[in-house]
């Protein structure tokens, strides 16, 4: 599954130029986003990219600098201030507390130190085994 025309008219110019600095021009930054989506989708191993994506490297690379230099934060920035601003966001905060883990010390752990080597040990009152 790949982008529809409509989200890409809404990605393609928060991306940067595909001329980069050095070397010369990028793959298209569409392919590369199907790429790195068919990736997360699956759940699969870059090195099992399909050919129709071209390169895994380039498109694993492209993904780490987009998120060095900031790219993906402003896209995903600019798609939820233009969600919301068209009123298609409904916001829920929900915290289930059967996910939030507290740290062992309120958990009742010891608190004093670790006990000591030497404990005295008292018999009970029943009959001693011989």
């Amino acid at each position: 599954m790949s982008l529809t025309d409509a989200q890409w008219a809404r990605i393609e110019p928060l991306l940067p130029d595909r001329a980069p600095k050095r070397g010369g021009r990028w793959r298209d930054h569409r392919q590369v986003i199907d790429a790195i989506a068919w990736k997360y989708r699956t759940g699969s191993p870059w090195m099992d990219l399909p050919e129709e994506f071209g390169s895994w490297k380039g498109a694993h690379n492209r993904l780490r600098m987009w998120a060095l230099d900031g790219t993906w934060q402003r896209i995903f920035t600019a798609l939820l201030a233009q969600a919301d601003a068209a009123g298609d966001l409904d916001w829920v905060v929900a915290v289930d507390s059967t996910i939030v883990r507290a740290h062992q010390h309120a958990a009742g752990a010891r608190q004093k130190g670790p006990r000591s080597a030497s404990r005295t040990i008292t018999r009970s009152a029943g009959p001693a085994a011989d």
